[in-house]
């Protein structure tokens, strides 16, 4: 079955950088497009960042444009989100999400558990 595990998360301060992994299994990860979406507290749900198939192309939100990149390998199968210059308003938790067949645009079919990313002094 489709499994997305999220990983990496934590306690960081303002400014500083954080790496959150996502591992895939259960699927074919190399022919599918992926998005990170996060819920900060009493917020909804904010599309994050996306990736192509090959990784080649990436897509942001304004909101973590020039901060955040996102980038998979697959031969772990494993999506990656590095975060710099990291503000108190990233802090949310961050899931891993795989978007169904017919790439980007697709909804996202399969969501991760999340991991916990909180930006605090």
């Amino acid at each position: 079955q489709v499994q997305l595990v999220e990983s990496g998360g934590g306690l960081v301060q303002p400014g500083g950088p954080l790496r959150v992994s996502c591992a895939a299994s259960g699927f074919t990860f190399s022919t599918y497009y992926m998005s990170w979406v996060r819920q900060a507290p009493g917020k909804g749900l904010e599309w994050v960042s996306g990736i192509n198939t090959g990784g080649g192309t990436t897509y942001y939100a304004d909101s973590v444009k020039g901060r955040f990149t996102i980038s998979r390998d697959n031969a772990k199968n494993t999506l990656y989100l590095q975060m710099n210059s990291l503000k108190p308003e990233d802090t949310a938790l961050y899931y891993c999400t795989r978007q169904s067949a017919g790439g980007w645009g697709s909804p996202f079919d399969y969501w991760g558990q999340g991991t916990q990313v909180t930006v605090s002094s």
